[in-house]
């Protein structure tokens, strides 16, 4: 037997693909307040401020900004400030952000609805309410992550408009669209975004054992589908370390996507 140890890492579970294809909404961010909602986004942020994006500002989830990563639902050890509302409004407003929100509905133009499904008169289910969604994205970067991609989330149309899509902000003219952008759509089937001439969605790539058929199948309008469609880059050895021991090793990943 050699000295070298050549153990590896098991193979990355659709929920770790999921996290760093989350990360990789941050990459070259820069000095900007990354804001996730759900846990693999969370982890996602913290991966990136681990590895390629070290100048990511990061919350305790609250008022304070943390300069250490702790690991998910830990509390943490290094607090560079406090970040009271007023300030947070500010970054908002300055385009300093990166939010990446959930989406109860969400269509091909990326208009988002969290607030209600049916009429709204008369609503089936009442959910979260519009909350800050059109500030979000008429002034930072909005992206979106769908921790299950079906037909009932990526609709024709959503119910209500709260989070403004590519189509409502040209509509409103410049000074919705100077802002306006919303890089990235994660799911637990791949990533999507809106680089196409009319925009409208389009995948980008698939996460290794999905096909375009069964997005196709999940998804209820026509996505833009390129010749080509690559599989969501791999986890490094050191990525999934990270992800595994420090950033969440109690595993919450897999509650929310699971293997």
């Amino acid at each position: 037997m050699s000295g070298t140890d050549t153990t590896t890492a098991p193979a990355a579970t659709r929920a770790e693909y999921c996290v760093v294809a989350c990360a990789e909404a941050w990459r070259g961010a820069g000095e900007v307040l990354a804001s996730p909602m759900g846990t693999v986004p969370m982890i996602g942020a913290r991966l990136a401020r681990l590895t390629f994006s070290p100048d990511l500002l990061l919350t305790d989830g609250e008022a304070l900004l943390i300069g250490d990563v702790p690991a998910v639902g830990a509390a943490p050890r290094v607090v560079e400030g406090w970040l009271p509302y007023r300030q947070h409004l500010a970054l908002v407003t300055t385009g300093r952000r990166h939010v990446m929100m959930g989406a109860s509905q969400i269509d091909r133009y990326g208009n988002q609805n969290i607030s209600c499904v049916g009429d709204w008169a008369r609503p089936k289910r009442q959910l979260l309410g519009v909350r800050g969604a059109p500030v979000n994205t008429l002034n930072n970067p909005t992206s979106y992550w769908v921790p299950k991609h079906s037909t009932r989330v990526f609709v024709e149309r959503v119910d209500m408009v709260c989070g403004v899509g590519y189509d409502r902000a040209a509509a409103a003219g410049p000074a919705v669209t100077r802002y306006h952008r919303v890089p990235d759509v994660v799911s637990d089937l791949g990533v999507f975004d809106f680089e196409t001439p009319d925009r409208t969605m389009r995948v980008r790539s698939l996460h290794p054992g999905v096909t375009v058929e069964q997005v196709r199948e999940a998804t209820g309008f026509a996505l833009t589908v390129p010749e080509e469609v690559p599989y969501t880059r791999e986890p490094t050895v050191e990525e999934l370390r990270l992800i595994r021991e420090e950033i969440d090793p109690k595993g919450l990943r897999d509650r929310e996507v699971p293997s």
